[in-house]
């Protein structure tokens, strides 16, 4: 057995992390499920959300916009439809992405509901990540959901 999780995050445009880590909390649609050496196999499939990766004891933050996990032999695999390092968010155009959403949402002109819903919950998460990525200085934090 390895001594630390292999963790390889998929985009269609890009292999966006490959490495090792300590620990990755993910964001499954039934809650965060957070993945330790020696965990059991599964597939989740992940909401629009903040995966946190621990390696060498510090903590990075990712934002993604859904996809699935699987883990398998200390290895994680995500195949996520978008990945964003906390440090890559740029806030105004978090907050002007989801000030757009909202008023999709509010008048459903060009997109679907669900598509409008979507795309407001991955606005809110880019912008959460971001503005805590800001308040504390630094990329690699923890953010509580309760604080948006």
């Amino acid at each position: 057995m390895a001594n630390s999780l292999t963790l390889k995050m998929v985009t269609p445009e890009k292999v966006a992390l490959e490495t090792s880590a300590e620990s990755v909390v993910l964001p499954a649609l039934d809650g965060e499920m957070g993945v330790l050496l020696g965990h059991e196999p599964f597939m989740a499939q992940l909401d629009a959300g903040e995966i946190r990766v621990t390696a060498s004891g510090t903590m990075k933050s990712y934002a993604i916009s859904g996809g699935f996990a699987e883990v398998l032999n200390n290895t994680i695999s995500i195949f996520a439809e978008t990945a964003e390092m906390a440090d890559e968010i740029d806030e105004e155009r978090a907050a002007q992405s989801l000030e757009r959403a909202k008023s999709e949402e509010r008048t459903g002109k060009g997109i679907t509901l669900a598509d409008a819903q979507s795309a407001l919950k991955r606005a809110r998460v880019r912008l959460k990540i971001a503005k805590y990525r800001k308040r504390k200085g630094q990329a690699s934090i923890h953010v509580p959901e309760t604080d948006l």
